[in-house]
């Protein structure tokens, strides 16, 4: 699939979007008289289509006042949709490739956050559920390719666009960054497919066995003994782009936890306990428990997967929070076992913001709102506030970029009406005439920004909307 040639808006590039000082987004023109023309693309052009998803967007698009956002969420919502996915029937089950925007490769991770916001859907499409379910089958296929690896070609014969890594991918995979998360949303996307249509077909022997070796790969990267399998090098000018000392990461002291060389971002990590992401693989550990105990009967696997979870939790309340000065009890991001200990947050999820919106916490929980206070803090050293914006960004794009990512997740975990609204009005005056989110924007000039084509970050946006349609709908009624 080659990469989407999005329609320019010349009306707006004309228009633009003054960068006012951060506590004067009130000042924003009222662009409620302009014309919006739509940035999806013709509908013969499209890679999907959905009859529940269309119907969704035009009654949510009623609901919303403010022009300028009901464009951007019809431009976003549908993205994925529009623009990433190749569904076909194999060997007779359905099977739902689906690229993560502007590089031709699938992750497990986001490929399940892009699909997520049509989940609710399921059941009144069944053209929908289809994909859904074919998204399953492939991520069960990419894992028996290999549990290591956080993207893969639909080709499983194409070679690797990093081939010079070593250890060199197998065919059929892209990049092979151990993750923890990777392996985490494929769980979560079977059992959340599940527990809102009660197919079991997805449970079949591929996926049973994709399932213990995901389980096994957790285990083995305890590394309890020391040593781990797994290594990664990589010839590059990135420092954050492999672990140090020959691809293998810094020293730990078994402790239980699990050991991830690489962040959502796909940056390798400081210490190599990264916290969101054990967070991630206790939840994932107890659905797989949920699904073995109560569903396949097969209480043996479903123990060790409870075990499993408990040892994990446990490691993680004794090595990963801290006392902070400041901010009381919280959590810190990375640890080695030793006692240190990394205070900060990346934009991607999972993060130590995202907690809530994975369903490991409730936002009034609190370690989590002292963990938060500090993420939106100047204590947060990749917390950024400029002239266009303030908000969470990421060791991967450098330290003048914020992610619209962080800002909308910061709006999904909150339970405060303004501050919904303060990020709305932020994300509105940061897509850069696009009518998209972006990977990053520069701080001070949303117009020097990274990926147009971010699928993940658009669906996001599309399902942040929903959200509030859902739980405070008198937020759609104003302009911002």
């Amino acid at each position: 699939m080659n990469r989407r040639k999005f329609i320019q808006n010349t009306g707006l590039a004309a228009t633009g979007l003054s960068l006012n000082p951060i506590n004067n987004f009130a000042s924003i023109p009222n662009l409620a008289t302009t014309e919006f023309p739509s940035q999806r693309p013709p509908i013969e052009k499209r890679t999907f289509t959905s009859k529940a998803v269309e119907k969704t967007i035009k009654k949510i698009k009623r609901r919303i006042k403010d022009e300028e956002l009901s464009w951007m969420f019809e431009n976003c919502y549908p993205n994925t949709l529009d623009t990433t996915v190749d569904f076909e029937i194999i060997d007779g089950k359905p099977d739902t490739f689906i690229i993560t925007g502007d590089i031709d490769a699938m992750w497990l991770r986001d490929s399940t956050a892009q699909v997520w916001p049509y989940l609710p859907l399921v059941n009144k499409d069944d053209k929908l559920k289809n994909l859904i379910a074919g998204l399953v089958n492939r991520q069960v296929k990419c894992v028996l390719l290999d549990p290591y690896a956080n993207a893969f070609y639909k080709d499983l014969t194409k070679k690797s666009y990093w081939a010079s890594d070593v250890p060199t991918p197998q065919p059929g995979v892209h990049e092979r960054k151990w993750e923890i998360d990777s392996l985490c949303y494929v769980v979560r996307l079977s059992h959340q497919y599940y527990k809102l249509t009660n197919d079991t077909s997805i449970f079949d022997e591929k996926w049973d066995e994709a399932m213990q070796l995901i389980v096994q790969t957790f285990k083995t990267e305890q590394r309890k003994d020391g040593t781990s399998p797994y290594r990664f090098r990589r010839n590059t000018t990135a420092m954050i782009d492999a672990p140090i000392f020959d691809g293998t990461g810094r020293p730990i002291k078994p402790t239980g936890l699990i050991c991830s060389m690489f962040r959502p971002s796909d940056d390798a990590t400081l210490f190599p306990y990264l916290i969101p992401s054990n967070i991630f693989a206790v939840l994932s550990l107890r659905q797989l428990h949920d699904i073995y105990k109560n569903v396949l009967n097969k209480p043996k696997f479903a123990n060790e997967c409870k075990q499993l979870a408990e040892e994990v939790d446990t490691a993680i309340k004794k090595y990963a929070i801290a006392q902070h000065p400041e901010f009381g009890e919280m959590y810190a991001y990375e640890v080695d076992g030793f006692g240190n200990q990394l205070f900060m947050d990346d934009a991607n999820v999972p993060s130590l913001m995202s907690l809530p919106y994975l369903g490991a916490h409730q936002p009034s929980d609190a370690i989590y709102k002292n963990t938060r206070r500090f993420l939106l803090s100047d204590s947060n050293p990749y917390y950024l506030k400029g002239e266009a914006a303030e908000g969470q960004a990421s060791p991967h794009t450098g330290k003048e970029k914020i992610w619209p990512m962080g800002i909308i997740l910061r709006a999904m975990t909150s339970t405060d009406k303004d501050e919904i609204i303060y990020c709305l009005k932020m994300l509105k005056a940061t897509h850069a005439d696009t009518g998209f989110m972006h990977e990053a924007f520069h701080k001070d000039n949303p117009k020097d920004f990274n990926r147009s084509w971010f699928a993940w970050a658009n669906t996001l946006f599309g399902e942040l909307i929903i959200k509030i349609n859902d739980e405070r709908a008198d937020v759609l009624r104003e302009t911002f």
